[in-house]
């Protein structure tokens, strides 16, 4: 299932939007928007496939909206829904997936959510393949380093790319920290934050922080990893704690 948010201040416009995308059963709505800042705020602390933004909206315009969120997580399907032509080279600067006009044709939406089925099944196809293998490349000084999972500790999100630390030394990839999360979720990492990725079978203790939100410590080193307070749950239900 590919879960959308939809971010658009008319409400007629967001129910018809629904209704097309409700004829397709492999989406979900996870939340829906009459205002940018509020889909902000709801993207700050959650994760979705797709966004779906009008680009005419007060405050902040679909495009700066869509710059943001691309920004937030570069791997989110962006698909503008707008009555201008004029804004499309923007959306396509920002790589957008498809930009659609009103008034919705069912037709445009029916290959518009076609071909995200298409591109998420390559993208899948291309997990099951890494989950063979339980290595990573990472780079060290111009060279590529081929890291055994169990030497990994943590791994963490900075600009562009990821920092992979072991117990002596940190390594570099290009690869994002969603991707990573994709191909290394089903490996004993846990996305405890939504900047790092923590090897859970070097967990030793949970310290509580502030705001109900806890530090994760890790064997043989002294760096403490923050755990999110909208990941508390997920964590304990992997660790089985009440």
């Amino acid at each position: 299932m590919l879960s959308y948010i939809i971010v658009e201040d008319e409400y007629p416009a967001r129910e018809e939007l629904k209704y097309f995308i409700n004829l397709y059963k492999d989406f979900y709505l996870e939340n829906e928007f009459d205002n940018p800042i509020d889909a902000l705020k709801f993207l700050e602390n959650n994760e979705v496939d797709i966004a779906f933004l009008d680009i005419n909206m007060p405050g902040i315009d679909g495009i700066n909206l869509g710059k943001i969120i691309h920004k937030l997580n570069p791997n989110m399907k962006i698909i503008f829904i707008t009555a201008y032509r004029e804004y499309g080279v923007e959306a396509f600067d920002i790589k957008a997936f498809d930009y659609i006009l009103k008034p919705y044709s069912e037709e445009r939406i029916k290959k518009t959510l076609e071909e995200l089925l298409k591109v998420n099944q390559k993208e899948e196809n291309k997990v099951l393949k890494n989950e063979l293998i339980n290595k990573l490349a990472v780079s060290e000084d111009g060279k590529i380093i081929i890291l055994s999972l169990e030497d990994i500790y943590y791994i963490e999100a900075d600009e562009k790319e990821c920092l992979v630390y072991t117990k002596n030394k940190i390594y570099t990839t290009k690869q994002k920290i969603s991707k990573l999360e994709e191909v290394l979720s089903n490996k004993k990492f846990f996305k405890s934050h939504r900047a790092y990725l923590v090897n859970v079978d070097k967990i030793r203790e949970l310290e509580a922080w502030f705001s109900g939100s806890y530090l994760i410590k890790l064997e043989n080193i002294s760096k403490k990893i923050p755990l999110s307070r909208n990941r508390i749950k997920a964590f304990k239900e992997m660790f089985i704690l009440k």
